[in-house]
């Protein structure tokens, strides 16, 4: 179930502002306030999904489209495009979802590493 006091909640309603970078009809894109890359912006749906199957069950077409088209677009605004990124969803517990609103992290600006340490 979707909790509307989470953080992106209240930033999509304005109580918290960001950094916006990007923003549509469906989409807003902003800075993350903790980077984990000299790039690290996030990019949501406007919409109330907690995640992916969530978006993939409920979201429309025209939604799920935006958002796969503000991912690309933020890259390659944010100059990552040639050098490339790392698109990373956390889901859940197991994937150490913080925030229960649908995000997508855009990493990048430096070599990213492995996906995972060994």
């Amino acid at each position: 179930m979707y909790d509307d006091t989470n953080i992106f909640a209240k930033i999509l309603r304005g109580e918290i502002p960001c950094q916006k970078v990007d923003e549509c009809d469906h989409t807003l894109s902003f800075n993350d306030i903790s980077p984990q890359a000299p790039t690290h912006i996030l990019v949501i749906p406007k919409g109330s999904y907690v995640d992916m199957a969530d978006f993939a069950a409920n979201g429309s077409a025209e939604e799920q489209a935006a958002f796969l088209a503000a991912i690309g677009r933020v890259a390659e605004q944010a100059g990552l495009a040639e050098g490339g990124y790392r698109i990373i969803s956390n889901i859940g517990k197991n994937g150490h979802q913080e925030v229960p609103h649908l995000h997508m992290h855009i990493l990048g600006g430096e070599p990213i590493g492995p996906m995972r340490a060994r």
